[in-house]
């Protein structure tokens, strides 16, 4: 048995943080569709840049180790620049990297994030490349499991035989977006070994083929239920976020911080509950642990900066207390 207390899968990436100063939005109220303008052909300004380590399964990875948890990571990465700097920032923060492949000559992902006005715009690259499934996985009470790239689905094969050896084992889901690309059955053998799902709204939409879901919320709880999923969370920005374990359906508040950048944000809370669960808190805490993580992780630039260790998480629950933030069944 392995003394990790949950290895993380899926990728991680170098981000690339812009923030513009010669830029316009140009919205279409009609269809509530924004977009970017920049000038063709110019060069654009740009009032500061900063580079973070991000990635769903690194954020996720290293928010729970912030937060006193033993946590590895599962990844292939390229053996270049970025890989390495991927792999020297997750050992500085204490994840192991027993389970960690750079594949020679080949390049690792890359994205270049632009932020205005508090939302950020992503162009994401993601280096073509076959994910090895490693030879031997640890035995571990949690795998926690999330995007990967499009070449994902022989490694999703190779996990799922992995877990029905081995039935201890308790699945943490999050879906990617090549995961939900594609149809419903490719990943419908993963909700049936998972513990716990957490989507946004739209990805839960996505999955349940429920359009339109505001005000039916329990609706959508109970869809994404019937599809495998012992709990399901769903989050949705500022309107808090939705669970439902089987039993009862619970929801949280936001707590209130302006945000000055949002990438990051969903990991953030996914990586707060999670650790929660595994501390074998209840499940309305363990959303409140979400929301906060979340809630700190916005008021900075990059997906980790704002990650919060375990004696924060305590003094920001005392603060969420008082400015009444709570979790309530509905």
């Amino acid at each position: 048995m392995s003394d990790l207390d949950i290895l993380a899968i899926g990728d991680a990436t170098i981000d690339c943080f812009l923030n513009p100063t010669e830029i316009e939005t140009l919205c279409r109220i009609d269809d509530k569709e924004c977009l970017i303008c920049f000038s063709y052909g110019n060069k654009i300004p740009v009032r500061n840049l900063e580079f973070s380590i991000g990635g769903n399964a690194a954020n996720h990875t290293v928010g729970v180790s912030r937060l006193g948890i033993k946590s590895g990571i599962a990844l292939t990465l390229g053996e270049d620049s970025v890989g390495n700097q991927i792999v020297e920032k997750l050992r500085e923060e204490n994840v192991d990297l027993t389970y960690v492949v750079q594949q020679p000559s080949t390049s690792s992902n890359y994205s270049t994030v632009i932020n205005y006005l508090g939302e950020r715009t992503i162009f994401t690259y993601h280096a073509p490349r076959s994910y090895e499934f490693p030879v031997a996985l640890p035995q571990v009470p949690w795998v926690y499991l999330t995007s990967m790239g499009e070449s994902f689905r022989p490694f999703y094969n190779h996990l799922v035989d992995w877990l029905k050896k081995n039935p201890e084992i308790k699945v943490a889901f999050n879906p990617g977006s090549w995961q939900l690309r594609l149809e419903k059955d490719v990943i419908s053998n993963v909700l049936t070994l998972t513990n716990l799902l957490y989507v946004n709204r739209q990805e839960a939409e996505k999955l349940t083929g429920l359009d339109s879901s505001q005000g039916k919320e329990r609706d959508l709880l109970v869809a994404l239920s019937k599809l495998g999923p012992k709990t399901s969370v769903v989050t949705d920005g500022q309107n808090g976020s939705f669970a439902y374990d089987g039993k009862k359906f619970l929801k949280a508040g936001v707590f209130p911080v302006d945000a000055y950048e949002r990438t990051g944000a969903g990991d953030a809370f996914g990586s707060g509950c999670v650790s929660a669960i595994v501390k074998g808190r209840a499940l309305e805490e363990a959303m409140l642990w979400g929301t906060i993580n979340s809630a700190s992780v916005i008021g900075y630039t990059g997906s980790q900066h704002g990650l919060l260790r375990e004696e924060e998480m305590l003094e920001w629950m005392e603060r969420a207390k008082s400015s009444g933030l709570k979790v309530e069944e509905f």
